[in-house]
């Protein structure tokens, strides 16, 4: 399977189970408040549904209802409508609003005020049951007209329970003689007067009570008609004429519990239906269709964003495998081009790099063949003409001839001794036998061993060395500090100097050859130490040497941790600095600690 679809395919997975998890998260987060907001709903509803009964019950009419149910709608945030039975709108908070009323959204909920007649459990005589429905019947006219009479005045009504669960109705404590909120020329203690002389003349009881109550019994033989009853409060019973019996006393309850409904019909608030709410904000159900489609878009916009990735991924890599695979096959030429400064940014300019490394690479393999050659070809040529004049005759074989050519092949074998150490210490495989010894001794025997060819050359060859304990091959340091030595000799003109000197600088052994010959040009420098590279081109072997000296130098420095640098300036001479850590133990502070 290729990247991209392996990509592809992990980012499917991973867009797909993200997703089912985002749309069950929020299916779940968003059913949760879903049903609480049903609840809140529903508990604004027991609310209202409570609080208007309790007005109804307490008023005994839905006059001045209409505040209450403003108040309710501003408490709890919902549309409230009021209707009787048979359609006509007591109050809509819409309308209150002064706004097209909005069509219902909810089933009704009734709000019956009216109180349910509770009669004695343990009160078997149905005489006795008879006198009571009839005395709540006068009681429950005369409070609900003294209640709607005192709400009109605007003044407080206290309802209480009554004994059989009818209520009874008071006026708050007021000042007698202060004024009511609707006639202030009239005092309080006036109207609750004529508001009590209204109830009584609507509670009086009647014939008709009393006839519709003896349905419920079987009766006995009919007495004669009753007299006129004066009517008094509290109201008095009605007379009874007869004990009366019943057949069964459960049903018995029943039907005066119905006829207390039936003879206050007429004065209790009427039953309404309560709707809650508008068609429009009915948004309690949830469907999970929105949040799958989110789902799907925001997967289809992660597939779309992932191949487009992919694409910005693959395409470098395309490049970098076309390149690579023609590097292979030997174009060295081959780079990629770098864009942007991201992780595939530092991958196309390594590649470049690693291309630069092989190409000089292969630059320096193909200059280092053409120096061989032309390091030996000279040698090899000398030997071959002499051989061939020693061969047809033409020269005379004597000590002088024999001299040179065995001068041309010593030559000959350095050059060749010089590129395998070369080639040894580049590869990592030249043998080294480190020990501890003293930079400043090594110094001192260097100059030494070179004293008579500075001599000889009229350089003055000088050492300056102090005790720096270091652990290295001996042989090899001095080899090393030995072509350092006789190159600054070589470049140093009859009259000059060379000082060698070891110094201790920090956790280093500072050795340096210091000359003062002709010098170096600075674009010279940075080429010291290439192979069969000389500062003067037209320098013979007689002077300049293989040209392979400074380069096994410098490998030999590098395979004992050690730094070498040069400086230098035209006419004034040439300054070899090499590096190297002193050994553990020394007194010394060690490099990097």
């Amino acid at each position: 399977m290729s990247f991209r679809l392996r990509v592809f395919a992990l980012l499917t997975l991973v867009v797909v189970v993200t997703s089912t998890a985002t749309a069950w998260l929020a299916w779940r987060q968003a059913s949760r408040q879903v049903t609480e907001s049903a609840d809140a709903r529903n508990a604004d509803i027991e609310t209202i549904s409570r609080e208007l009964t309790e007005y109804g019950w307490r008023h005994g009419t839905w006059e001045g209802v209409a505040s209450l149910v403003q108040e309710l709608g501003h408490r709890t945030d919902q549309r409230i409508r009021l209707v009787t039975e048979y359609g006509e709108v007591v109050v809509d908070t819409d309308t209150l609003a002064g706004q097209l009323a909005r069509p219902v959204g909810s089933p009704p909920i009734p709000i019956n005020p009216r109180p349910n007649l509770d009669l004695p459990e343990d009160e078997q005589d149905p005489s006795a049951l008879t006198q009571i429905t009839l005395a709540e019947i006068v009681a429950y006219r005369y409070g609900v007209r003294f209640a709607a009479c005192l709400t009109r005045e605007r003044m407080e009504v206290i309802a209480t329970d009554g004994p059989y669960g009818v209520p009874r109705y008071q006026v708050a404590e007021y000042s007698g003689d202060m004024p009511t909120a609707t006639r202030p020329e009239v005092t309080v203690s006036e109207a609750v007067e004529e508001c009590q002389w209204f109830a009584r003349e609507g509670a009086s009881p009647s014939p008709i009570d009393q006839e519709r109550v003896d349905r419920c019994v079987l009766p006995a033989p009919a007495p004669p008609g009753p007299e006129r009853i004066e009517p008094t409060f509290p109201p008095a019973p009605l007379p009874s004429a007869q004990p009366v019996t019943v057949a069964d006393l459960a049903v018995f309850r029943i039907c005066l519990s119905q006829t207390f409904h039936r003879q206050v019909d007429d004065i209790a608030p009427l039953p309404l239906h309560l709707y809650v709410g508008a068609a429009d904000d009915d948004r309690l159900a949830l469907s999970i269709t929105p949040i799958l489609l989110a789902a799907a878009l925001a997967a289809g916009l992660v597939l779309l964003g992932s191949m487009l990735i992919s694409r910005r991924v693959l395409r470098p890599i395309g490049a970098l495998t076309a390149a690579s695979r023609r590097l292979a096959d030997g174009d060295l030429s081959q780079r990629v081009p770098v864009v942007g400064s991201d992780e595939l940014a530092d991958l196309a300019q390594s590649f470049n790099q690693m291309a630069d490394s092989l190409q000089r690479g292969e630059e320096q393999q193909r200059r280092l063949t053409a120096d061989v050659a032309h390091e030996l070809r000279t040698p090899l040529a000398n030997l071959r003409g002499y051989l061939e004049g020693l061969r047809d005759g033409v020269l005379e074989p004597n000590r002088e001839l024999f001299a040179s050519l065995y001068e041309e092949a010593v030559l000959q074998q350095r050059i060749v001794d010089d590129l395998q150490e070369l080639a040894l210490a580049e590869a990592g495989t030249l043998v080294y036998h480190p020990t501890l010894i003293d930079a400043g001794e090594l110094v001192t025997s260097c100059v030494a061993a070179h004293q008579a060819v500075a001599d000889a050359a009229g350089v003055r060859l000088v050492a300056a060395a102090e005790q720096a304990l270091i652990h290295v091959d001996p042989d090899r340091l001095r080899q090393a500090l030995g072509n350092l030595i006789s190159n600054a000799i070589r470049a140093t003109a009859a009259g000059g100097s060379v000082t060698v000197s070891a110094q201790v600088d920090g956790g280093w052994a500072v050795l340096t050859v210091a000359d003062t010959g002709s010098g170096i040009a600075p674009e010279h420098l940075p080429h010291l130490f290439d192979r069969f590279w000389r500062a003067d081109p037209a320098r013979g072997r007689a002077t300049g040497g293989s040209g392979l000296g400074l380069a096994i130098t410098r490998q030999i420095i590098t395979d004992h941790h050690g730094q070498i640098a040069a400086t230098s300036e035209l006419g004034v001479g040439s300054v070899f600095t090499v590096r190297l850590p002193l050994a553990v133990g020394s007194d010394s502070p060690q490099p990097g600690h």
